[in-house]
């Protein structure tokens, strides 16, 4: 006969077996939630050695992060070619050709649909994630009460390394086209207000420099515990101009062995509108670099500073690393679009070339332990959805972009849809071989890119590419919605101005 005792306490066993298992239960589902580790770089093109577009480039940190295991899209396309309109369609889910955000002057706030829709940071946070952000991630825009919109209003928690930060150069050894200046010297001859170039070491040492305080910020996070998931967003402006970053990087790279680009100087002849008149000429930086013979110092100075921003990404990687959240953290990296140094006669960017519309592109899912290459033309417009897939959340169905999980887990998995980037000029479509352009004014181009990677052939008129013209065609958005005319000046100083408080207040949205 069993005592009453007995049974009361194999019912208390039996309960705090069942509460245990329910604990245990909840506690799983959180932590099947990933984390998410968000790096953007700035004005990054192809010139990393994942890459290989420029085999003189030195990333050390980059090639372990792809190397360990993760998605190399060699073919990666930017949604817009130019920081705005590109960040934007990432962030909100939608075309420029959609959202109206064509130009740096166009703040997607203004946007009816953006106003209608959370961005992606805020979809995360509406769904249980902790979002924080630090550096450069939204575009900057002036407001309405004479402040600066820098994003903040996006995220849970935000800092910006980046004030009261100038990491100023030392003149000694300034180079800028404007000022007049050519390796610290100073004459009338140099001077080209039109080109926008400018490099040369800081006077600070990497450590106080304003990415190193991103990168440090990212570091000293991922120490901390977070009792939700989180989405942490890592920008870094480098190598955006002007090209100033400490000595040591400079030194990385000998001015003697550094290997010339190869530039066809009518490249631009095949390129004709509707009268046979020659559409584009070489543009002031590109005429200022040649008159003084400074493309191996341009060069120089971009990689050095694609070298600078690779180091603040390991310092980034180390901490994860180091972290208790390196096996449950999905790594995304990506370059807001590409950038020309000299490649169809013009530096910068905002054309719709490969050199501007290819930035680099890597995503590492916990669990990954070899480099996967896909020739897969993905969109970054694309990385909405499929985080949001990744991460288990409910489906957004008006995005633009289209989910591309299954290629991170089966690279040859079918994927139809070729790279579309928009302008405010017109339209580029990207595939794994084809390279279609239709501008508003009516010029095309067409390139074979397996067998012309540097796009020196215009094929438009080659008659036995009709039929491929005609598909490629059909990829251009049909409507292109017209840009908000609200648009403010940015303050004085508006780096270090107040962020606008008043924002965060409008975004108000349903799970």
């Amino acid at each position: 006969m069993i005592c009453l005792n007995s049974i009361k306490k194999l019912k208390i066993a039996i309960l705090f077996l069942t509460l245990s298992l329910i604990g245990f239960s909840a506690f799983a589902q959180k932590q099947q939630k990933p984390n998410i580790l968000f790096i953007a770089i700035d004005d990054l093109n192809d010139w990393v050695s994942p890459l290989e577009g420029n085999k003189q480039a030195i990333t050390p940190n980059m090639d372990k992060l792809t190397k360990s295991g993760a998605v190399v899209f060699k073919n990666g396309v930017t949604p817009a070619p130019i920081c705005g309109p590109s960040r934007s369609a990432i962030l909100s889910g939608f075309l420029p050709s959609t959202s109206g955000v064509y130009a740096n002057s166009h703040d997607m706030l203004y946007s009816e649909l953006v106003q209608k829709n959370p961005t992606l940071p805020e979809y995360f946070s509406l769904n249980g994630y902790h979002t924080l952000s630090n550096g450069k991630m939204f575009h900057k825009h002036g407001t309405k009460n004479g402040k600066t919109d820098f994003g903040a209003w996006a995220f849970d928690e935000f800092s910006r390394a980046r004030r009261y930060n100038k990491d100023a150069v030392n003149n000694k050894y300034v180079t800028s086209s404007k000022a007049g200046a050519i390796n610290g010297v100073v004459k009338l001859e140099y001077k080209e207000k039109k080109a926008k170039l400018s490099w040369g070491p800081t006077k600070d040492k990497f450590e106080k420099t304003v990415d190193f305080g991103v990168a440090d910020w990212a570091r000293k996070q991922l120490q901390r515990d977070f009792d939700k998931p989180f989405f942490m967003s890592v920008g870094f402006i480098k190598p955006h101009l002007p090209w100033f970053v400490p000595q040591e990087f400079f030194d990385m790279y000998d001015i003697n062995k550094i290997e010339d680009l190869i530039i066809k100087e009518d490249d631009l002849a095949d390129i004709t509108n509707a009268q046979g008149k020659q559409k584009f000429k070489p543009t002031a930086e590109y005429k200022w670099i040649k008159k003084h013979n400074l493309s191996k110092e341009a060069t120089r100075a971009y990689l050095a500073n694609v070298s600078y921003v690779d180091k603040c990404l390991g310092i980034v990687m180390d901490a994860l690393e180091k972290s208790g959240y390196a096996d449950n953290t999905i790594i995304v990296i990506w370059g807001d679009h590409g950038w020309h140094l000299g490649e169809k006669q013009r530096y910068l960017k905002n054309t719709l070339w490969s050199e501007a519309v290819k930035p680099p592109f890597f995503v590492k899912l916990p669990g990954m332990e070899k480099t996967i290459i896909s020739d897969k033309t993905v969109s970054l417009l694309d990385l909405y959805p499929t985080l949001i897939s990744l991460a288990n959340l409910p489906k957004k169905d008006n995005l633009d972009g289209h989910d591309f999980s299954k290629l991170l887990k089966n690279p040859s998995s079918n994927w139809k849809y070729p790279g579309v980037t928009v302008s405010a000029n017109g339209t580029s479509v990207l595939t794994e071989k084809l390279h279609y352009i239709k501008y508003l004014s009516g010029e095309e181009e067409l390139y074979d890119i397996v067998n012309d990677p540097h796009e020196w052939n215009n094929l438009i008129k080659d008659s036995r590419y009709k039929k491929e013209i005609k598909e490629l065609k059909k990829w251009i958005p049909k409507k292109r919605k017209k840009a908000s005319k609200e648009r403010y000046k940015k303050p004085k100083n508006y780096v270090d101005a107040d962020q606008d408080p008043t924002i965060k207040a409008t975004r108000v949205f349903k799970k």
